[in-house]
């Protein structure tokens, strides 16, 4: 239960579902409420297919490149570092890696699921970088299990909170959306240093022995 609260816990703050609120919003103001739905289960689903296959063949992809776990965790781990001190401050991108002709093109299209939704807004490096960090560590069979129900937790998690974007909206405010995402933001930056630090200190142990 513990690892599974862990990995979940750090699976949201990384995403942070509640940041794409106002975004989903804006690209969806047009659609009906079946094609909301449609859309958040759609983007749900692509999440969890992305961080599954993350959690399961991303440690191959760093074999073939010739990438260690511990440059890999301090890479993903700057990452995370650098969303969460946008997140605490503020100033984080409303567009979240959008550009306007995305956007624009995003707002013409009926199929958002995948793209910008999925990619880039939710499941980024930060993410993929934890989950292929976390394999490494946690490869045990029922380890295995616990993480993987953990990936379907936070899709269903993904899917409730953007199919009741709009209400969500209404309710918390513009001010009540940025509250939130300083606090994941503090969370956020503390585990992008945890990452940096274990990896620094496997790297000084291991040149050491």
């Amino acid at each position: 239960m513990d690892l599974f609260i862990y990995l979940f816990a750090a699976l949201f703050s990384v995403l942070n579902p509640i940041g794409t609120v106002p975004i989903f919003v804006g690209l969806t103001q047009h659609d009906s409420q079946e094609e909301r739905s449609r859309i958040s289960l759609w983007t749900a689903i692509n999440v969890f297919i992305i961080l599954i296959v993350s959690f399961f063949i991303g440690q191959y992809v760093l074999s073939f490149f010739g990438i260690s776990i511990d440059a890999l965790r301090i890479a993903g781990g700057i990452v995370i570092v650098n969303s969460g001190f946008s997140l605490l401050s503020g100033k984080i991108n409303k567009k979240r890696g959008i550009n306007k002709k995305v956007e624009t093109d995003a707002q013409q299209r009926n199929d958002i699921a995948l793209t910008p939704l999925a990619i880039p807004m939710l499941a980024g490096p930060g993410s993929i970088s934890l989950l292929i960090a976390f394999h490494q560590e946690h490869h045990g069979m029922e380890e295995i299990i616990i993480s993987s129900l953990a990936i379907l937790a936070i899709a269903v998690a993904i899917f409730a909170i953007l199919k009741s974007a709009h209400y969500l909206a209404r309710i918390l405010g513009a001010s009540g959306i940025v509250a939130i995402s300083r606090i994941v933001g503090f969370i956020v930056i503390s585990i992008g240093i945890q990452y940096i630090v274990s990896s620094i200190i496997n790297i000084v142990k291991g040149n050491l022995m």
